[in-house]
């Protein structure tokens, strides 16, 4: 267990540069390496479990929270990288909820059941979707959905169909930052207003996107316990 492995082998096995690791490595998210008779570094079995926990882990749980629970186990703290490790599952799935209401509000607008009126206030679609109106404004400045005014008080007012998108919008906000989420954004901003059959496609799409973030922390899940397993926590 105490075999040394070289840089490049480590990097080759898990399709990343040599200076990636040693970048892992300066930023403290695995320990220091040791240093051979003429200074190049030597890596043991631990430190490719822990690259490749990285490796693993950041695609389903974001760079962030992978080097936030590496660290925890530098210091032995398996119980608080246990949790931190929940809460993110949990977030994935507040995702899966948020889309289920997508889905019933475009089921009611199929169904005619109270039609697409004009529906909520900034106000109360801020407390409903529990998102600022300062960030519903927000994606109303760059066009990924839209409002009218009310007449008398010139509210904004969003109908059923900008809800959807909403509750869309809210479901990538915990996601890791990817050419997918950028692109499903851009979709959602370049909707035609009314257009259900592409809305549907959307969430299908989130739905997708959902479903690959929970096997990418599956998968980041298996390398976490062999690490923990290498480290006898």
């Amino acid at each position: 267990m105490n075999r040394t492995l070289r840089p490049s082998d480590i990097a080759k096995q898990l399709g990343i540069s040599t200076s990636s690791l040693r970048n892992y490595e300066a930023r403290g998210i695995v320990p220091p390496a040791g240093r051979a008779p003429n200074g190049y570094r030597v890596y043991t079995y631990e430190h490719a479990a822990y690259f490749e926990c990285i490796v693993a882990m950041s695609p389903g749980f974001g760079m962030e929270i992978t080097s936030a629970v590496l660290s925890m186990l530098q210091r032995r703290e398996l119980g608080a990288a246990l949790w931190m490790i929940n809460d993110a599952q949990a977030a994935t799935h507040e995702d899966k909820l948020v889309l289920e209401k997508a889905v019933e509000l475009l089921e009611q607008i199929v169904s005619d059941k109270g039609g697409n009126a004009n529906w909520m206030t900034i106000g109360e679609m801020s407390a409903a979707a529990s998102i600022p109106a300062s960030t519903l404004r927000y994606w109303e400045d760059k066009g990924l959905i839209s409002s009218t005014r009310n007449e008398t008080n010139n509210y904004r007012l969003y109908d059923k169909f900008q809800a959807v998108k909403v509750w869309l919008l809210k479901s990538t906000q915990k996601t890791v930052y990817s050419g997918d989420t950028v692109r499903l954004k851009q979709s959602i901003g370049k909707l035609p207003s009314g257009d259900l059959q592409a809305l549907q496609s959307l969430i299908e799409l989130a739905r997708n996107a959902l479903l690959q973030r929970n096997r990418e922390q599956l998968r980041g899940l298996h390398s976490l316990y062999r690490l923990c397993t290498v480290l006898t926590l």
